[in-house]
């Protein structure tokens, strides 16, 4: 039987459809695996989201929980929620044996690393003392500290009245975005960075000069000379909290900030850090007990009286960085917690 060439053409034609068909087939199977494989991830990720919350908010209430079985009494560095290995009556209580890395919590685990922030300055309570003390020593022109310190209480103040070098609203709506100035106590440290005279690296601290270059500014006294650029040896982040009792705790603060003081030079630091770290007054834990303990490190009684004013030896608020893990999924968590005696509340918390 002998097959025409119009035959053989429709054959062939009909193997082009049937392949071009099973192509686009295969494709749309692909693409139907592919959506579907998405779908679950993002299902997935949305159940491990979800997870890693409530594992994180369980370490945030074991961190509660820690913090109210503090003795009371000071707080320092040596204390098993900063990770110290313990004082006093945490190496007999409840406390024995707690560790802050790692620990199971539900389907998942957390880490925490707690800061007390009185180990730094209330920016709500600073005053123009201590704002020009901070704003000198970081090496701000003169020229810029009055006006940065003004805008910073301007900011906070209640009232529309600015400070001779300060700025309320009016000042802002000039800006470009316009905005208003807030008028009340600060929630966020990076509200800072709308003050007027804030300039970025002020409040992150370091240099804009080009850190390849060989030959690097000096810096002669304070302030930038002409053309010199800004040049901090930390920034108002690292100094200033929005949260805390409104004093600084002298057994958790660093010498960054203890050299802020109205009052503090360098022998008295000197021996404000040796009296914490080995020393640490009669119980010689490293733990000062009391304000009237400077009096053997302070020889001056008006300066011992003047960094008293802005000094405590107990913390009450602590910033949480839970580290939530489930499976190959890991995500941070930031709270703040308050402490009232062995009373703890959590006043915020979220992803960060």
């Amino acid at each position: 039987m002998k097959i025409s060439c119009q035959q053989q053409r429709a054959r062939g034609f009909a193997v082009i459809i049937a392949l071009v068909a099973i192509t686009l087939l295969s494709i749309m199977a692909g693409a139907l695996a592919i959506s579907m494989k998405v779908e679950s991830q993002i299902a997935q990720n949305a159940n491990d989201g979800e997870k890693l919350l409530w594992v994180a908010r369980g370490g945030v209430e074991r961190a509660c929980w820690i913090l109210a079985q503090e003795p009371p009494g000071p707080s320092s560095l040596q204390q098993i929620w900063a990770g110290g290995p313990g004082v006093g009556p945490e190496t007999n209580g409840p406390l024995t044996g707690i560790t802050l890395d790692n620990f199971p919590v539900g389907e998942g685990s957390v880490s925490l690393k707690m800061v007390e922030q009185e180990s730094k300055i209330n920016i709500n309570a600073a005053d123009t003392e201590l704002l020009h003390q901070v704003l000198t020593v970081m090496g701000v022109d003169a020229g810029d500290i009055s006006v940065v310190s003004d805008s910073i209480l301007d900011w906070i103040d209640t009232d529309d009245a600015p400070h001779p070098a300060g700025a309320e609203t009016d000042y802002y709506q000039g800006e470009v975005p316009a905005y208003n100035a807030k008028n009340a106590p600060m929630d966020d440290l990076q509200e800072l960075q709308f003050v007027k005279g804030v300039t970025p690296l002020m409040f992150t601290g370091g240099t804009a000069g080009d850190p390849n270059s060989p030959f690097k500014h000096h810096k002669l006294g304070f302030g930038n000379g002409p053309g010199q650029p800004e040049d901090y040896p930390f920034g108002l982040r690292d100094v200033f909290t929005p949260y805390s009792n409104g004093k600084i705790n002298i057994n958790t603060a660093g010498t960054n900030v203890l050299q802020l003081l109205p009052g503090m030079d360098t022998p008295t630091l000197e021996g404000i850090v040796t009296m914490r770290e080995s020393i640490g007054g009669p119980t010689g834990d490293g733990v000062i007990t009391s304000l009237g303990q400077l009096q053997s490190v302070v020889s001056n009684p008006q300066a011992l009286q003047q960094m008293s004013r802005y000094l405590t030896v107990r913390g009450d608020t602590y910033e949480v960085t839970a580290t939530a893990r489930v499976g190959a999924t890991e995500r941070e968590f930031i709270a703040v917690i308050y402490r009232n005696g062995n009373n703890t509340s959590v006043v915020s918390f979220h992803a960060k």
